[in-house]
This record gives structure tokens, C-alpha cells and sequence, in this order.
């Protein structure tokens, strides 16, 4: 891999910071489709943050403002949260809350489409999704099959760093076989995780809410936020898929390794590697596989 950093001064950043989040256990507000409300409170939990599911209309504003991390989710964009959505990730700009948008299934399916581009306008903090919903949400693809990408993580790289250097978001996380984060100051990949994650509800929209919970306790340290919060949740999920027979056994065990998760661990099972030729916009050689 071109220009690739040593990932001590990564994993001991993710470790601290993995830390403040059980300190401080921010509060997340959910705007998030209906499929995976329960998954993803239960992760924040586990995590040692909490969820607040204000997905209202007239509330939802008020409650981004005060809340200490936002994540605004367009799987299920029915009206009452599509309106909530914008609402809150509106308030969440003028408060200075850090918000993560997950653009899920953007592309072919016009509703959501449109919700995630004028979310996108609203400049969030994090966006967070598989490869072709970020290119889809940027502009530069039609999306993928559903909630599946039909591209990896590195298809995607120019188009992040294309989006942080516009100042159009603060950090882009991509999710795949090696999760790939991207901010002005370069890119950092992340190649923990198992596939056991692609095989269950709600194993990448509830990261979307991990990215939030640990942007609350970054300010304007979007890239850090994004590279711990994808190290934690996919660093749990290897560890809890050892002792899995399968995905159910997978799903609970994965939360117990979220709660039990030390910053040891973290120092010891992290791969992250970091890449400062994203900074200028030039290309990488790592290949990364669809989620």
C-alpha cells in the first residue's frame, strides 16, 4: 500500500477514545428506519452510550439540539420521519451537534434519493455508508442493488476525497471487506470485521449510530471519530464471530464483546493502516470488497 503509517498511534487513539465514550455515554439521537430501532439502541447500549428514538415532527429539532450526537438513517423514509429528518439534521447545524447521515438503498429508489441529497446540503458531520451508497448520495453512480453495493470501498475513494476537500462533509466512511475513512487529511482503512456482520439486521446501520456516539466526544476530529467508531463496532463483531455458530449466536454474542470490549483489545486486534496520499486526491492500490 502506497504512503501506509503504522497503526499504533491509531489503535491507541481508538482505545482512548473508546474510553471517553464509557466516561461520558453520549446521548444519540436515532432518526433511523424502522427494520433496526431495536438493534440499534441495544448496540448503543452495549457500547456505554444511550439512544434517544425522536423521530417526531416538531420534536425532533428541539431534541438534535440537545442531544450529544445525531444519526439520521433514510431506510424507511415514511413522511413523519422524513420531515423529522431534515428538521433535525437543520437544528443539529445550528447547534453544532455532530451528525452522521447513512443514506441507505440511495440510488434507483427516487424518495430517498432526493431526502439524502438535501440532507447532504445540510453538511453532515460523518456520511456513512457501503460503496455505492456514498457514490450514489455524491452524485457519481446510480447506486447499488437495494441495500448492497455492487462496488468495493475503493471505487469510491476519489469521490470521498473530491467530497471532504469541497467541504461538502467533514469525513466519509465507507464501509466494505476493509472499511476505508476519508477526510482532508488522508485516508485511513480498517480491515477488521466478518462477514457474520452482512447477516444480520442492522449490522451497518447501527455503526452509522456508533459514529455519532464517537463523534460526540471527537470535536472536529470527524476522521478519528469515524476510524474508532468503525475499529470498535467491526473489532467486537471478529471477536464475538470466534465463538459463533452462526448468526444467531453471532448477533447477541456480538453485543456482550461491545460491552466487554477493552482498550487493550482494541491495541492489540486493530489493523488500521493510514494513507496521507488521499489528502492530495491521488490514488491508492488497496482493493476493497462490497458490503
Amino acid at each position: 500500500m502506497e504512503n501506509a503509517a503504522p497503526t499504533t498511534d491509531w489503535a491507541d487513539r481508538t482505545a482512548d477514545l473508546l474510553e471517553a465514550v464509557r466516561t461520558r455515554a453520549p446521548l444519540v439521537q436515532c432518526i433511523t428506519n424502522t427494520v433496526v430501532q431495536n438493534v440499534t439502541a441495544n448496540v448503543l447500549l452495549a457500547l456505554g452510550a444511550s439512544a434517544a428514538m425522536v423521530d417526531v415532527p416538531t420534536e425532533a429539532g428541539p431534541f438534535a439540539g440537545v442531544a450529544d450526537g445525531l444519526l439520521v438513517n433514510t431506510g424507511t423514509p415514511h413522511a413523519e420521519p422524513l420531515a423529522a429528518s431534515l428538521e433535525a439534521a437543520a437544528a443539529a447545524a445550528v447547534a453544532g451537534t455532530p451528525w452522521v447521515l447513512d443514506p441507505v438503498a440511495v440510488g434507483s429508489l427516487p424518495v430517498r434519493t432526493a431526502l439524502a441529497r438535501d440532507l447532504l446540503a445540510l453538511r453532515p458531520t460523518v456520511l456513512r455508508g457501503n460503496a455505492s451508497e456514498v457514490l450514489a448520495v455524491l452524485g457519481a453512480s446510480a447506486g447499488g442493488r437495494g441495500v448492497d453495493s455492487t462496488v468495493g470501498t475503493e471505487d469510491a475513494r476519489d469521490a470521498a476525497v473530491a467530497a471532504v476537500r469541497a467541504d461538502t462533509v467533514a469525513a466519509v466512511a465507507v464501509s466494505g471487506a476493509v472499511d476505508l475513512l476519508v477526510a482532508p487529511d488522508g485516508a485511513v482503512r480498517v480491515a477488521n470485521g466478518t462477514e457474520l456482520l452482512t447477516r444480520i439486521t442492522g449490522g451497518g446501520c447501527a455503526l452509522g449510530a456508533v459514529v455519532a456516539a464517537f463523534a460526540a466526544v471527537a470535536p472536529g476530529r470527524p476522521l478519528d471519530a469515524a476510524v474508532a467508531a468503525t475499529a470498535v463496532h467491526t473489532i467486537a463483531a471478529e471477536l464475538a464471530a470466534r465463538d459463533a455458530g452462526g448468526p444467531g449466536t453471532f448477533q447477541p454474542l456480538f453485543l456482550d464483546r461491545l460491552a466487554s470490549l477493552t482498550p487493550e483489545d482494541v491495541v492489540r486486534e486493530a489493523r488500521i493502516t493510514a494513507d496521507t496520499a488521499a489528502a492530495a486526491g491521488t490514488t491508492g492500490t488497496t482493493g476493497g470488497a462490497a458490503s
